[in-house]
Protein backbone atom coordinates (compact mmCIF):
# COMPACT_ATOMS: atom_id res chain seq x y z
CA UNK A 1 0.00 0.00 0.00
CA UNK A 2 1.18 3.60 -1.12
CA UNK A 3 1.04 6.20 1.91
CA UNK A 4 1.71 9.47 2.07
CA UNK A 5 1.58 12.30 4.67
CA UNK A 6 -1.21 14.63 3.69
CA UNK A 7 -0.75 18.12 5.12
CA UNK A 8 -4.26 18.72 4.44
CA UNK A 9 -5.61 15.95 7.37
CA UNK A 10 -2.66 15.63 9.17
CA UNK A 11 -2.18 12.06 8.94
CA UNK A 12 -0.53 9.42 6.43
CA UNK A 13 -3.19 8.36 3.93
CA UNK A 14 -3.55 5.45 1.12
CA UNK A 15 -2.83 7.20 -2.06
CA UNK A 16 -5.53 6.93 -4.08
CA UNK A 17 -5.37 8.98 -7.60
CA UNK A 18 -8.68 10.68 -9.21
CA UNK A 19 -7.71 8.07 -12.49
CA UNK A 20 -6.43 4.55 -11.86
CA UNK A 21 -2.64 4.14 -12.98
CA UNK A 22 -2.44 8.17 -13.54
CA UNK A 23 -1.25 10.88 -11.25
CA UNK A 24 -1.41 14.67 -11.57
CA UNK A 25 1.26 16.34 -10.00
CA UNK A 26 1.93 20.12 -9.42
CA UNK A 27 5.53 20.96 -7.82
CA UNK A 28 5.84 24.80 -6.67
CA UNK A 29 8.74 25.90 -8.81
CA UNK A 30 10.89 28.68 -8.16
CA UNK A 31 11.45 33.00 -8.29
CA UNK A 32 13.50 33.55 -11.01
CA UNK A 33 15.23 36.80 -9.81
CA UNK A 34 18.62 35.18 -8.66
CA UNK A 35 19.85 31.61 -8.89
CA UNK A 36 18.47 28.99 -6.58
CA UNK A 37 20.26 28.10 -3.39
CA UNK A 38 20.16 24.42 -1.61
CA UNK A 39 17.32 25.07 0.25
CA UNK A 40 15.40 24.90 -2.96
CA UNK A 41 16.47 22.85 -4.66
CA UNK A 42 15.91 20.52 -1.00
CA UNK A 43 12.62 20.61 -2.03
CA UNK A 44 13.25 19.82 -5.93
CA UNK A 45 14.98 16.36 -5.07
CA UNK A 46 11.92 15.51 -2.63
CA UNK A 47 9.72 16.53 -5.54
CA UNK A 48 11.90 14.20 -8.38
CA UNK A 49 11.48 11.36 -5.97
CA UNK A 50 8.53 11.10 -5.81
CA UNK A 51 7.81 11.94 -9.10
CA UNK A 52 10.51 8.86 -9.98
CA UNK A 53 9.07 6.80 -7.57
CA UNK A 54 5.27 7.37 -8.35
CA UNK A 55 6.51 6.35 -12.39
CA UNK A 56 8.69 3.09 -10.64
CA UNK A 57 5.42 1.69 -9.36
CA UNK A 58 3.45 2.10 -12.60
CA UNK A 59 2.14 5.02 -12.29
CA UNK A 60 2.19 7.43 -15.37
CA UNK A 61 2.44 11.18 -14.07
CA UNK A 62 1.96 14.42 -15.45
CA UNK A 63 3.79 17.12 -13.71
CA UNK A 64 3.79 20.53 -13.77
CA UNK A 65 6.18 23.01 -12.23
CA UNK A 66 5.33 26.55 -12.28
CA UNK A 67 8.49 29.56 -13.00
CA UNK A 68 7.25 32.76 -11.00
CA UNK A 69 8.42 35.22 -13.38
CA UNK A 70 6.39 38.63 -11.97
CA UNK A 71 6.13 39.56 -8.62
CA UNK A 72 7.99 42.10 -6.38
CA UNK A 73 11.22 40.91 -6.31
CA UNK A 74 11.66 40.22 -9.94
CA UNK A 75 10.51 43.58 -10.95
CA UNK A 76 12.95 45.45 -8.57
CA UNK A 77 15.74 43.19 -10.13
CA UNK A 78 14.41 44.32 -13.92
CA UNK A 79 14.31 47.99 -12.99
CA UNK A 80 17.04 48.05 -10.95
CA UNK A 81 19.45 46.50 -13.77
CA UNK A 82 17.42 48.72 -16.54
CA UNK A 83 16.58 45.87 -18.52
CA UNK A 84 13.39 43.88 -19.77
CA UNK A 85 11.26 42.19 -17.02
CA UNK A 86 11.35 38.87 -19.21
CA UNK A 87 15.55 39.54 -20.31
CA UNK A 88 15.99 39.74 -16.52
CA UNK A 89 14.26 36.41 -15.79
CA UNK A 90 15.34 34.60 -18.94
CA UNK A 91 19.07 34.72 -17.08
CA UNK A 92 17.74 32.85 -14.16
CA UNK A 93 15.10 30.75 -15.42
CA UNK A 94 17.93 29.30 -17.99
CA UNK A 95 20.44 28.72 -14.83
CA UNK A 96 18.03 26.79 -12.74
CA UNK A 97 17.04 24.17 -16.42
CA UNK A 98 20.89 24.11 -16.08
CA UNK A 99 21.26 23.43 -12.30
CA UNK A 100 18.48 20.39 -12.71
CA UNK A 101 20.05 18.63 -15.27
CA UNK A 102 23.29 18.75 -12.83
CA UNK A 103 21.70 17.58 -9.88
CA UNK A 104 19.80 14.53 -12.22
CA UNK A 105 15.87 15.98 -11.60
CA UNK A 106 13.55 14.86 -14.44
CA UNK A 107 12.12 17.62 -16.20
CA UNK A 108 8.47 18.18 -15.77
CA UNK A 109 5.81 17.44 -18.41
CA UNK A 110 4.99 20.83 -18.01
CA UNK A 111 7.30 24.36 -16.67
CA UNK A 112 4.76 27.23 -17.81
CA UNK A 113 5.86 30.87 -16.76
CA UNK A 114 3.11 33.11 -15.26
CA UNK A 115 3.66 35.53 -17.92
CA UNK A 116 2.18 33.68 -19.82
CA UNK A 117 -0.67 32.91 -18.65
CA UNK A 118 -2.53 36.18 -17.89
CA UNK A 119 -5.69 35.51 -19.52
CA UNK A 120 -6.47 32.32 -17.87
CA UNK A 121 -5.44 34.50 -13.84
CA UNK A 122 -8.04 36.99 -15.39
CA UNK A 123 -10.55 34.61 -16.56
CA UNK A 124 -10.20 33.44 -12.12
CA UNK A 125 -10.60 37.13 -11.04
CA UNK A 126 -13.64 37.68 -13.57
CA UNK A 127 -15.45 34.27 -11.70
CA UNK A 128 -14.69 35.19 -8.26
CA UNK A 129 -15.79 38.72 -8.67
CA UNK A 130 -19.11 37.42 -9.99
CA UNK A 131 -19.51 34.84 -7.40
CA UNK A 132 -18.76 37.15 -4.58
CA UNK A 133 -15.59 36.03 -3.07
CA UNK A 134 -13.63 39.11 -4.78
CA UNK A 135 -14.10 42.78 -4.48
CA UNK A 136 -12.27 45.86 -6.22
CA UNK A 137 -10.78 48.98 -4.37
CA UNK A 138 -8.77 51.56 -5.52
CA UNK A 139 -8.13 49.56 -8.85
CA UNK A 140 -6.94 46.67 -6.78
CA UNK A 141 -8.75 43.34 -6.60
CA UNK A 142 -8.61 41.31 -3.20
CA UNK A 143 -9.92 37.91 -1.73
CA UNK A 144 -12.35 37.85 1.05
CA UNK A 145 -11.49 34.96 3.40
CA UNK A 146 -14.49 35.64 5.71
CA UNK A 147 -16.46 34.76 2.80
CA UNK A 148 -14.58 31.49 2.88
CA UNK A 149 -15.11 29.28 5.74
CA UNK A 150 -12.55 26.44 5.76
CA UNK A 151 -9.73 28.99 4.96
CA UNK A 152 -7.03 27.82 7.53
CA UNK A 153 -7.64 23.98 7.36
CA UNK A 154 -4.26 23.54 5.40
CA UNK A 155 -2.32 25.54 8.31
CA UNK A 156 -4.71 24.32 10.88
CA UNK A 157 -4.88 27.85 11.60
CA UNK A 158 -8.26 29.75 12.96
CA UNK A 159 -9.65 32.45 10.79
CA UNK A 160 -9.67 34.58 14.03
CA UNK A 161 -6.28 34.22 14.30
CA UNK A 162 -5.49 34.67 10.72
CA UNK A 163 -3.08 38.08 10.69
CA UNK A 164 -1.33 39.58 7.57
CA UNK A 165 2.03 37.31 6.70
CA UNK A 166 4.47 36.23 4.33
CA UNK A 167 4.59 38.46 0.99
CA UNK A 168 1.39 40.13 2.61
CA UNK A 169 2.73 43.38 3.40
CA UNK A 170 3.48 43.69 -0.69
CA UNK A 171 -0.38 43.69 -0.89
CA UNK A 172 -1.17 46.46 1.81
CA UNK A 173 -3.45 49.04 -0.05
CA UNK A 174 -6.39 49.17 0.78
CA UNK A 175 -8.80 46.49 2.20
CA UNK A 176 -11.56 45.59 3.79
CA UNK A 177 -10.06 43.37 5.62
CA UNK A 178 -6.03 43.53 6.34
CA UNK A 179 -5.82 39.49 6.64
CA UNK A 180 -7.31 39.40 2.56
CA UNK A 181 -4.88 38.73 0.17
CA UNK A 182 -4.59 40.38 -3.78
CA UNK A 183 -5.74 38.92 -6.77
CA UNK A 184 -5.08 41.57 -9.02
CA UNK A 185 -2.73 44.79 -8.48
CA UNK A 186 -3.35 47.79 -10.93
CA UNK A 187 -0.39 49.48 -12.81
CA UNK A 188 2.66 49.66 -10.53
CA UNK A 189 6.33 50.57 -11.72
CA UNK A 190 5.66 50.09 -15.45
CA UNK A 191 4.99 46.38 -15.33
CA UNK A 192 1.13 45.81 -16.48
CA UNK A 193 -1.66 43.62 -18.52
CA UNK A 194 -4.29 45.30 -20.47
CA UNK A 195 -7.56 43.42 -19.27
CA UNK A 196 -10.82 43.86 -18.91
CA UNK A 197 -10.01 44.12 -15.00
CA UNK A 198 -8.06 47.52 -15.93
CA UNK A 199 -4.02 47.59 -16.46
CA UNK A 200 -2.49 45.40 -14.00
CA UNK A 201 -0.55 42.33 -13.04
CA UNK A 202 -1.70 39.15 -11.13
CA UNK A 203 -1.19 38.75 -7.29
CA UNK A 204 1.71 36.16 -6.42
CA UNK A 205 -0.65 32.88 -5.22
CA UNK A 206 -3.08 33.51 -8.09
CA UNK A 207 -0.51 32.18 -10.87
CA UNK A 208 -0.37 28.45 -9.16
CA UNK A 209 -3.94 28.03 -9.19
CA UNK A 210 -4.63 28.73 -13.01
CA UNK A 211 -1.32 26.87 -14.03
CA UNK A 212 -2.25 23.75 -12.45
CA UNK A 213 -6.16 23.65 -13.16
CA UNK A 214 -5.18 24.98 -17.10
CA UNK A 215 -2.83 21.93 -17.03
CA UNK A 216 -4.10 19.24 -14.35
CA UNK A 217 -8.11 19.94 -14.62
CA UNK A 218 -9.81 21.63 -11.38
CA UNK A 219 -9.09 18.85 -9.23
CA UNK A 220 -6.11 16.82 -8.68
CA UNK A 221 -3.85 14.38 -7.07
CA UNK A 222 -0.68 15.94 -5.26
CA UNK A 223 0.44 19.82 -4.57
CA UNK A 224 4.16 19.93 -3.14
CA UNK A 225 6.25 22.71 -1.85
CA UNK A 226 8.29 23.69 1.09
CA UNK A 227 6.60 23.61 4.51
CA UNK A 228 7.22 27.84 4.18
CA UNK A 229 4.58 27.48 1.25
CA UNK A 230 1.86 25.91 3.56
CA UNK A 231 0.64 29.57 4.68
CA UNK A 232 -0.57 31.93 3.37
CA UNK A 233 0.55 30.61 -0.19
CA UNK A 234 -0.98 27.17 -0.28
CA UNK A 235 -3.75 28.10 1.99
CA UNK A 236 -4.66 30.99 -0.96
CA UNK A 237 -4.54 28.75 -3.40
CA UNK A 238 -6.90 26.60 -1.93
CA UNK A 239 -9.32 29.29 -0.91
CA UNK A 240 -9.65 31.13 -4.63
CA UNK A 241 -9.43 27.87 -7.12
CA UNK A 242 -12.11 25.75 -4.70
CA UNK A 243 -14.11 28.99 -4.58
CA UNK A 244 -13.99 29.23 -8.33
CA UNK A 245 -14.89 26.03 -9.73
CA UNK A 246 -17.09 24.84 -6.26
CA UNK A 247 -15.03 21.43 -5.70
CA UNK A 248 -12.00 20.44 -3.93
CA UNK A 249 -8.91 21.32 -5.25
CA UNK A 250 -6.30 18.86 -4.49
CA UNK A 251 -6.57 15.46 -2.53
CA UNK A 252 -3.07 15.58 -1.43
CA UNK A 253 -0.28 17.92 0.04
CA UNK A 254 3.19 17.31 0.67
CA UNK A 255 5.40 19.09 2.16
CA UNK A 256 9.43 19.31 2.88
CA UNK A 257 11.01 20.64 5.75
CA UNK A 258 13.33 23.30 5.83
CA UNK A 259 17.17 23.07 5.41
CA UNK A 260 20.03 24.40 7.80
CA UNK A 261 23.57 25.18 6.90
CA UNK A 262 25.63 24.31 9.77
CA UNK A 263 22.58 24.16 11.96
CA UNK A 264 21.35 28.32 11.26
CA UNK A 265 19.18 29.35 8.60
CA UNK A 266 21.10 29.92 5.46
CA UNK A 267 21.88 33.67 5.09
CA UNK A 268 24.25 35.71 2.98
CA UNK A 269 25.44 37.55 5.96
CA UNK A 270 26.45 34.58 7.88
CA UNK A 271 28.64 32.87 4.97
CA UNK A 272 26.66 29.64 5.03
CA UNK A 273 24.40 30.63 1.88
CA UNK A 274 25.12 27.78 -1.05
CA UNK A 275 23.84 27.52 -5.04
CA UNK A 276 24.80 24.21 -6.76
CA UNK A 277 27.85 26.38 -8.48
CA UNK A 278 29.09 27.35 -5.25
CA UNK A 279 29.54 24.11 -4.21
CA UNK A 280 30.97 22.55 -7.91
CA UNK A 281 33.50 25.43 -7.55
CA UNK A 282 34.71 24.14 -4.48
CA UNK A 283 34.68 20.60 -6.83
CA UNK A 284 32.10 18.86 -5.11
CA UNK A 285 30.51 16.24 -7.11
CA UNK A 286 27.11 16.57 -8.05
CA UNK A 287 25.91 13.48 -7.84
CA UNK A 288 26.95 13.49 -4.26
CA UNK A 289 25.34 17.02 -3.89
CA UNK A 290 22.06 15.07 -4.91
CA UNK A 291 22.31 12.37 -2.78
CA UNK A 292 22.88 14.61 0.29
CA UNK A 293 19.51 16.12 -0.25
CA UNK A 294 18.13 13.07 -1.18
CA UNK A 295 18.89 10.80 2.04
CA UNK A 296 16.92 12.00 4.58
CA UNK A 297 13.45 11.69 4.86
CA UNK A 298 11.73 14.97 3.38
CA UNK A 299 9.66 15.60 6.64
CA UNK A 300 12.89 15.56 8.75
CA UNK A 301 14.78 18.86 8.52
CA UNK A 302 18.56 18.60 6.89
CA UNK A 303 21.37 19.67 8.22
CA UNK A 304 23.78 21.06 5.33
CA UNK A 305 27.54 20.75 6.22
CA UNK A 306 30.54 20.41 4.15
CA UNK A 307 31.76 17.93 6.34
CA UNK A 308 28.17 15.36 5.33
CA UNK A 309 28.41 16.51 1.91
CA UNK A 310 32.23 14.86 1.95
CA UNK A 311 30.66 12.06 3.52
CA UNK A 312 28.12 11.18 0.63
CA UNK A 313 30.67 11.71 -1.97
CA UNK A 314 32.08 9.12 0.28
CA UNK A 315 28.83 6.92 0.21
CA UNK A 316 28.45 7.55 -4.04
CA UNK A 317 31.75 6.64 -4.71
CA UNK A 318 31.82 3.29 -2.62
CA UNK A 319 28.28 2.74 -4.32
CA UNK A 320 29.41 3.14 -7.73
CA UNK A 321 32.68 1.47 -7.37
CA UNK A 322 30.44 -1.92 -6.08
CA UNK A 323 28.89 -1.36 -9.21
CA UNK A 324 31.65 -1.29 -11.31
CA UNK A 325 33.42 -3.97 -9.74
CA UNK A 326 30.58 -6.76 -10.49
CA UNK A 327 32.47 -6.43 -14.20
CA UNK A 328 35.09 -8.38 -12.39
CA UNK A 329 33.21 -11.24 -11.96
CA UNK A 330 33.82 -13.77 -14.55
CA UNK A 331 32.79 -17.32 -13.36
CA UNK A 332 30.16 -19.40 -14.04
CA UNK A 333 28.51 -19.98 -10.79
CA UNK A 334 25.10 -19.84 -10.66
CA UNK A 335 24.21 -18.71 -6.80
CA UNK A 336 20.65 -18.77 -5.64
CA UNK A 337 21.25 -16.82 -3.11
CA UNK A 338 21.84 -13.70 -4.63
CA UNK A 339 18.83 -13.62 -6.69
CA UNK A 340 16.89 -14.23 -3.55
CA UNK A 341 18.87 -11.61 -2.11
CA UNK A 342 18.03 -8.96 -4.27
CA UNK A 343 13.80 -9.99 -4.14
CA UNK A 344 14.49 -9.30 -0.79
CA UNK A 345 16.29 -5.85 -1.47
CA UNK A 346 13.53 -4.88 -3.81
CA UNK A 347 10.94 -5.70 -1.62
CA UNK A 348 12.08 -3.85 0.85
CA UNK A 349 13.21 -0.76 -1.35
CA UNK A 350 9.50 -0.68 -2.16
CA UNK A 351 8.65 -1.10 1.23
CA UNK A 352 10.07 1.55 2.82
CA UNK A 353 9.39 3.82 0.07
CA UNK A 354 5.41 2.69 0.08
CA UNK A 355 5.30 4.20 3.36
CA UNK A 356 5.54 8.08 2.91
CA UNK A 357 8.98 7.82 1.04
CA UNK A 358 11.23 6.18 3.81
CA UNK A 359 14.48 7.14 1.59
CA UNK A 360 16.48 6.20 5.02
CA UNK A 361 14.99 2.75 5.30
CA UNK A 362 15.19 2.22 1.37
CA UNK A 363 18.58 2.83 1.48
CA UNK A 364 19.47 1.03 4.63
CA UNK A 365 18.13 -2.01 2.65
CA UNK A 366 20.16 -1.44 -0.34
CA UNK A 367 23.36 -0.65 1.37
CA UNK A 368 22.75 -4.08 3.54
CA UNK A 369 22.42 -5.77 0.24
CA UNK A 370 25.48 -4.51 -1.56
CA UNK A 371 27.12 -5.25 1.85
CA UNK A 372 26.15 -8.93 1.67
CA UNK A 373 27.16 -9.16 -2.12
CA UNK A 374 30.84 -7.64 -1.23
CA UNK A 375 30.93 -10.82 1.06
CA UNK A 376 29.97 -13.36 -1.29
CA UNK A 377 32.35 -11.78 -4.29
CA UNK A 378 34.92 -11.75 -2.00
CA UNK A 379 34.39 -15.28 -1.08
CA UNK A 380 34.41 -16.10 -5.39
CA UNK A 381 30.54 -16.91 -4.46
CA UNK A 382 28.86 -14.71 -7.38
CA UNK A 383 29.46 -15.77 -11.21
CA UNK A 384 29.03 -13.35 -14.19
CA UNK A 385 25.65 -14.50 -14.46
CA UNK A 386 24.89 -13.54 -11.19
CA UNK A 387 27.02 -10.02 -11.17
CA UNK A 388 24.47 -9.39 -14.35
CA UNK A 389 21.27 -9.64 -12.22
CA UNK A 390 22.99 -7.68 -9.36
CA UNK A 391 23.59 -4.96 -12.08
CA UNK A 392 20.30 -5.01 -13.68
CA UNK A 393 18.96 -4.58 -10.23
CA UNK A 394 20.51 -1.10 -9.32
CA UNK A 395 20.11 0.10 -12.83
CA UNK A 396 16.37 -0.68 -12.02
CA UNK A 397 16.36 1.49 -8.78
CA UNK A 398 18.62 3.76 -10.23
CA UNK A 399 14.92 4.75 -12.38
CA UNK A 400 14.32 6.50 -8.77
CA UNK A 401 17.65 7.18 -7.19
CA UNK A 402 19.84 8.38 -10.22
CA UNK A 403 23.26 8.41 -8.33
CA UNK A 404 24.83 5.50 -10.85
CA UNK A 405 27.93 6.60 -12.70
CA UNK A 406 27.46 3.84 -15.60
CA UNK A 407 29.74 4.81 -17.63
CA UNK A 408 33.27 2.71 -17.57
CA UNK A 409 35.98 4.19 -16.21
CA UNK A 410 38.88 3.54 -18.35
CA UNK A 411 42.34 3.33 -17.43
CA UNK A 412 45.69 3.81 -19.72
CA UNK A 413 47.27 0.91 -20.90
CA UNK A 414 50.72 1.57 -18.93
CA UNK A 415 48.61 1.74 -15.47
CA UNK A 416 46.73 -1.97 -16.60
CA UNK A 417 50.14 -3.46 -17.84
CA UNK A 418 51.70 -2.27 -13.71
CA UNK A 419 48.44 -4.35 -12.73
CA UNK A 420 48.99 -7.60 -14.48
CA UNK A 421 53.02 -6.83 -13.11
CA UNK A 422 51.70 -6.73 -9.81
CA UNK A 423 49.54 -9.99 -10.21
CA UNK A 424 52.44 -11.36 -11.56
CA UNK A 425 54.26 -10.45 -8.44
CA UNK A 426 52.09 -11.99 -5.86
CA UNK A 427 51.82 -15.16 -7.63
CA UNK A 428 55.62 -15.41 -7.23
CA UNK A 429 55.80 -13.96 -3.64
CA UNK A 430 57.38 -10.77 -4.64
CA UNK A 431 55.60 -8.56 -1.70
CA UNK A 432 57.69 -5.80 -1.74
CA UNK A 433 57.52 -5.45 -5.34
CA UNK A 434 53.67 -5.87 -5.52
CA UNK A 435 53.49 -3.28 -2.38
CA UNK A 436 55.20 -0.73 -4.75
CA UNK A 437 53.60 -0.94 -7.45
CA UNK A 438 50.46 -0.60 -4.98
CA UNK A 439 51.86 2.57 -3.65
CA UNK A 440 52.50 3.95 -7.30
CA UNK A 441 49.00 3.60 -8.54
CA UNK A 442 47.39 5.28 -5.22
CA UNK A 443 49.75 7.98 -5.94
CA UNK A 444 47.49 7.86 -9.32
CA UNK A 445 44.54 7.89 -7.78
CA UNK A 446 44.00 4.12 -8.62
CA UNK A 447 42.35 1.94 -5.67
CA UNK A 448 43.37 -1.71 -6.40
CA UNK A 449 41.07 -4.87 -4.23
CA UNK A 450 42.70 -8.30 -4.31
CA UNK A 451 39.62 -10.89 -4.77
CA UNK A 452 39.26 -14.64 -5.58
CA UNK A 453 38.78 -13.32 -9.32
CA UNK A 454 41.52 -11.01 -9.52
CA UNK A 455 42.62 -7.06 -8.54
CA UNK A 456 39.80 -5.20 -9.05
CA UNK A 457 40.36 -1.23 -9.27
CA UNK A 458 38.50 1.84 -9.03
CA UNK A 459 39.18 5.41 -9.64
CA UNK A 460 38.33 7.47 -6.34
CA UNK A 461 40.21 10.12 -3.96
Amino acid sequence: MLRFYNTLNKKKEEFKPLVEGKVGLYTCGPTVYDLAHIGNFRAYVFEDLLHRYLEYVGFKVVRVMNITDVDDKTIAGSLKEGIDLKQYTNRYLKAFVEDMEILRLKSPDYLPRATEHIKEMEEIVKTLLTKGYAYEKDGDIYFSIKKFPTYGQLAGVNLDEVRSGARVSADEYSKDDARDFALWKKEDEGVFWDTSLGRGRPGWHLECSAMSMKYLGESFDIHTGGEDNIFPHHENEIAQSEATTGKKFVNYWMHCAHLLVNNEKMSKSKGNFYTIRDLISKNFNPVAIRYLLLSSHYRDPLNFTETSLKQSENTVRNYNAFYQSLSFCKGELSNKTIKQDIQKAREEFKKALNDDLNISAAMGAIFFFIKNSNISISAGEMGKEDAEETKRFLEEIDSVLAILEKEEIDISEEEALLIQQREVARKEKDFNKADNIRDALLQKGIFLEDTPYGTRWRIGK
